[in-house]
């Protein structure tokens, strides 16, 4: 098996996994670079061929069954960090071992590991929204941390144990290098659970409000925190500036900007596969999904994600990807009204021209979601157009309007932020169309 690689989409530099830590672009950074670096799983960058095509889905030979409820088993095969181990020799015992020690370091730390969440219909829920058709809600609440977030972390932390038990050049001095992530919430969280649980020192960069509850947890868990202030002389969210000069100094990028750790978005696409089967299992065919969007790597790695089950045979094709962002800060939806017809690998090569961080100080109920840009905006833009999606802002009313109701017409107990798909859904005409929306975020 050979070492999987990862692709820069904006200039072409090839990683191997082995050789590389495939986390930001070797070629990033250069003095007036204008190229939009993203390294991304050889096996998600187009023409979609090759290995997408032979890589097997749970049901199909290779995978560990129908039984397995880790999806970091479930879909070992299409995780790069697992054809890697494989690749230098590590029998399919050691990765199971791997994933198995921090599933039960995890389940120490925070009372869970990582299983398949919850997905059904929820007809109370379309019927107070006004939906004629059918609603599923991807429940993520009850994930690790509560959200989403501890998958994309989970695809790094998992590189990072193969390199360690594999004891290759690659991974050495990693040890002696802290975590560091910029968050204001559920991927602070994520990211200090895994981290306690690998017993890995880990830096975190937060805003003045970020919530009580949450700071105090990540003291909890042994995180070091730094209050990261906005600056007159510099644009954009000092929490990421403070992450980036963090990693120039030797750390980890432990976060969910893709730009900065290509693993990260590989690990989120685990979320597509499950759904993708889940609505294979119900004979479902979802037609469009709603996907809250801030720094954008749930959006990204679900457009990755649904293509390859489409390829695979386990939907007829990925559902339409619709970004939903607040009126209060939306990057990603201007830069998809600028980028309109253009070619999107020349729109690559020039990324300030639709990516900017946003003016103003956002401000929203949905906070979790008002990242000053859209970090992972291009491979977004490539879903959307493949699916026939698009962007909506949502107004402050209809972010309310989606709490109330994801609160009263189900038994999920999410946040603002985590609901805010539903509010772009909220936002556009009726459909009788089958719709989706991911709850994520768990009310603190």
């Amino acid at each position: 098996m050979k070492t999987p690689r990862f692709v820069c989409h904006g200039c072409g530099a090839v990683v191997d996994a082995a050789a590389l830590l495939p986390f930001r672009c070797p070629q990033a950074g250069a003095a007036g670079d204008d190229v939009d670096h993203l390294l991304a799983p050889e096996d998600s960058t187009p023409p979609h061929q090759g290995a997408i095509g032979s890589l097997p889905l749970v049901g199909r030979a290779g995978v560990g069954g129908p039984a397995e409820t880790d999806p970091f088993l479930r879909y070992r095969t299409l995780l790069s960090p697992y054809r890697l181990a494989r690749a230098w020799g590590l029998p399919d015992a050691a990765w199971s071992d791997i994933a198995g020690r921090l599933d039960r370091a995890l389940i120490a730390v925070d009372g869970r590991g990582f299983r398949l969440t919850p997905m059904a219909p929820q007809p109370a829920l379309a019927e107070a929204a006004g939906s004629p058709g059918p609603l599923w809600v991807k429940d993520e609440t009850g994930n690790v941390a509560g959200s989403h977030k501890a998958r994309h972390l989970m695809g790094v932390l998992l590189y990072l144990k193969v390199l360690e038990a594999a004891r290759r050049p690659a991974g050495e001095g990693l040890r002696a290098r802290r975590l560091a992530i910029a968050s204001c919430g559920n991927a602070a969280l994520a990211a200090a659970v895994l981290a306690r649980a690998a017993d890995w020192p880990l830096d975190v960069f937060i805003p003045p409000d970020a919530e009580p509850a949450v700071v105090a947890r990540l003291t909890e868990l042994g995180a070091a925190i730094t209050v990261c202030r906005r600056r007159d002389d510099e644009s954009g969210d000092p929490c990421y500036h403070a992450f980036r000069r963090a990693v120039a100094g030797g750390a980890i990028p432990f976060g969910v900007q893709g730009p900065d750790n290509g693993l990260a978005i590989e690990g989120g696409r685990t979320l597509a596969f499950e759904m993708a089967e889940g609505f294979r299992e119900a004979g479902a065919a979802v037609e469009t999904l709603f996907v809250q969007v801030g720094g954008g790597a749930l959006a990204s790695a679900l457009a990755q994600g649904f293509a390859i089950a489409a390829e695979a045979g386990v939907i007829a094709r990925p559902p339409r990807l619709m970004a939903v962002q607040t009126e209060g800060c939306a990057p990603l939806a201007r830069a998809w009204q600028r980028l309109g017809d253009s070619d999107l690998a020349d729109a690559a090569r020039h990324r300030s021209w639709f990516m900017w961080p946003w003016e103003n100080t956002p401000s929203s109920l949905a906070h979790g979601i008002l990242d000053d840009e859209t970090y992972d905006w291009w491979a977004i833009a490539a879903g959307m157009r493949a699916s026939g999606g698009g962007t909506v802002v949502a107004n402050e009313a209809a972010i309310a309007r989606a709490h109330r109701l994801a609160l009263a017409q189900t038994a999920v107990s999410v946040s603002a932020t985590g609901s805010a798909g539903l509010a772009g859904m909220l936002s556009l005409p009726p459909s009788d169309q089958a719709t989706a929306v991911i709850f994520s975020g768990v009310e603190r």
